[in-house]
């Protein structure tokens, strides 16, 4: 019983790591090319992530996913229950996830 400080204080050694190892992870090719829009540096993460030197297609396949989520229509909650080919999943995952939340397993 006297030792769990230290297993608690284990969690450091993890973390310590992490933030050494961080500052040299590449950053998300998405994020650089969606959020900061720099093509550059994304098609050098996508290849260091792929390990080939042509991403070109890569770069242009995040692009059309962008516009496709762009022109996406987004729904409110009242919809979304309107919409009969969902409903059902819609309704059991809220009263899932009520069930969890009334006996305490969240807590566990």
């Amino acid at each position: 019983e006297s030792r769990w400080p230290y297993l608690f204080g284990a969690i450091i050694v993890p973390s310590l790591i992490q933030v050494v190892i961080l500052p040299f992870l590449p950053e998300s090719p998405r994020y650089l090319l969606l959020e900061k829009h720099n093509t550059s540096k994304a098609e050098k993460a996508f290849q260091t992530f792929l390990g080939k030197d042509d991403v070109s297609h890569e770069v242009e396949e995040v692009l059309a996913e962008s516009r496709v989520q762009r022109n996406t229509k987004l729904v409110s909650i009242l919809q979304l229950l309107r919409t009969r080919a969902v409903r059902w999943q819609v309704i059991t995952v809220v009263v899932t996830m009520g069930c969890y939340q009334l006996c305490g397993l969240n807590a566990v």
